[in-house]
């Protein structure tokens, strides 16, 4: 390529028809002058087209980076996602579990309470019982020892009277315990 120097540096040969020298150099000069405003501007031109490359060389460099970049991001986000929901779904499973086994163990405690109230509904039904015929078998035995003591006190003297009392109670005693030893030997016969 020619440099503006070359065309101001240029010399061309005297022919004896030649053009007219002074005009030629002016036209020369300003060809040199726009020339030289060209080249310069050309230069500062490829200079922007380079720098413009690189800018656009880094710029697709960016691209390339966040292209892989995102793929990354959307591969964790996934994973985060997919682990996320295995673990949300571990929890409900062993939520679910213990929801199962505590309510297992509530039914399991029910059922033993309802059977603990059936035993302790019997064994009241037998005390009752029990207590129910000792007492009636009381009033029978006061009912006699009463009657006894009214028929017999109307032949005693007063004096005679507290002794007879005291061994009729203690009669009385006897007898109530054989009575309760037979009320609990019935009791057990009858299951209870």
């Amino acid at each position: 390529m020619i440099t503006p120097l070359d065309i101001q540096n240029k010399e061309f040969k005297r022919t004896f028809r030649g053009y007219k020298e002074s005009e030629v150099d002016q036209f020369l000069d300003e060809i040199i002058e726009d020339y030289e405003k060209l080249y310069r501007e050309n230069i500062e031109l490829k200079d922007k087209i380079l720098a413009l490359d690189e800018q656009i060389k880094r710029y697709n460099d960016l691209e390339e980076t966040l292209k892989d970049t995102l793929v990354v991001a959307q591969s964790t986000a996934d994973e985060v996602i997919r682990a996320a929901r295995q673990k949300s779904d571990l929890i409900i499973e062993e939520a679910e579990s213990k929801a199962k086994k505590i309510i297992d163990v509530a039914n399991e405690e029910v059922k033993k309470l309802q059977k603990e109230y059936e035993e302790m509904k019997k064994e009241m039904f037998i005390f009752r019982t029990r207590y129910k015929s000792f007492i009636e078998a009381q009033l029978l035995t006061l009912d006699e020892f009463y009657s006894n003591i009214g028929m017999e006190v109307s032949n005693l003297e007063e004096e005679s009277v507290e002794e007879y009392i005291v061994e009729a109670e203690d009669g009385m005693m006897d007898s109530n315990t054989c009575e309760e030893e037979n009320l609990d030997e019935e009791i057990d016969e009858l299951g209870a």
